[in-house]
């Protein structure tokens, strides 16, 4: 069975160190993808902009810097508030988002009571899979026998 955690905000994107605009977005955490986090950003195209990156991720931004590459995340205060800031680069181009922190730690910590650290494993049902997988069939023998007799003789005679 499926959860889904998640969480309508407003997100502000970072034009300039002056300037910034709100950006509607929606937070969701799937336990069919446990992880994953999702971002929807609703930037009043036809389509919405998705990205997924790890949960782990996010969680660890929440305290301290982390992350390299596509997706940087920090925790900050601008203006005496405290914040999440989000750096994404993509081959379209680079975004810096500032998220509140109480609204991010609190969907975060609902994440982490719905799936705890270290049990995602778990939900993808990898071991059923993979033991199943590895389990002999009966036609398993023909591939496990010896097809080939012995080059010794058994009664000594060559």
């Amino acid at each position: 069975m499926q959860n889904i955690v998640e969480r309508e905000l407003e997100l502000k994107l970072v034009l300039s160190p002056e300037r910034s605009v709100p950006v509607p977005a929606r937070l969701s955490y799937l336990t069919d993808d446990p992880y994953a986090v999702h971002i929807t950003f609703h930037i009043g195209s036809e389509s919405p902009v998705h990205w997924t990156f790890a949960r782990e991720l996010l969680v660890e931004g929440v305290f301290r810097p982390c992350g390299h590459g596509d997706v940087r995340i920090w925790p900050t205060k601008v203006d005496e508030h405290s914040v999440i800031c989000v750096a994404l680069t993509s081959p379209d181009g680079n975004a810096l988002l500032e998220v509140p922190s109480a609204a991010v730690t609190a969907w975060v910590e609902r994440t982490l009571r719905v799936v705890p650290p270290g049990s995602e494993s778990a939900l993808l049902g990898l071991d059923g899979a993979l033991a199943e997988l590895l389990t002999p069939l009966p036609a398993d023998d023909l591939w496990l026998s010896d097809p080939w007799p012995s080059d010794e003789s058994q009664d000594g005679d060559a």
